[in-house]
């Protein structure tokens, strides 16, 4: 996938998370993926697919911790969010659409792009 992703291109692994996060690791590429919960969505990023070569920074693990956390208060997420250090996951996303949003957004913050997530999550940083 193209860093950053976009949204459209994140697989939907509702039916197919064992073959999407196989596919992740056999590539060593950080797995990104969203699943349907009826209207809602699910986010899932996972950057031990990768290997041992790539690490997630603090400056990343604290942005995405942030950015998790303002979406809980804002109620973009449910309170069982998972934020790290290598893991993430959001359910009760508001629809598909902003599921794949953030997953994409994910997606770059664990490769140190920063600035999709910002501008996706704003209020975290000197430009959110």
């Amino acid at each position: 996938m193209p860093i950053p992703c976009p949204g459209h291109l994140l697989p939907d692994a509702t039916d197919a998370f064992d073959v999407a996060y196989r596919a992740a690791k056999a590539q060593r590429a950080v797995f990104v993926a969203i699943e349907r919960e009826g209207q809602q969505g699910t986010v899932k990023a996972d950057a031990l697919t990768v290997g041992p070569g790539h690490s997630v920074d603090e400056a990343v693990n604290g942005a995405l911790r942030a950015a998790i956390m303002r979406l809980v208060d804002g109620r973009e997420a449910g309170s069982d969010a998972y934020a790290g250090p290598v893991y993430f996951m959001l359910h009760g996303v508001p629809s598909e659409e902003r599921a794949r949003e953030l997953a994409a957004t994910f997606h770059a913050a664990l490769y140190g792009e920063l600035e999709p997530l910002n501008r996706a999550v704003p209020g975290g940083g000197p430009n959110g």
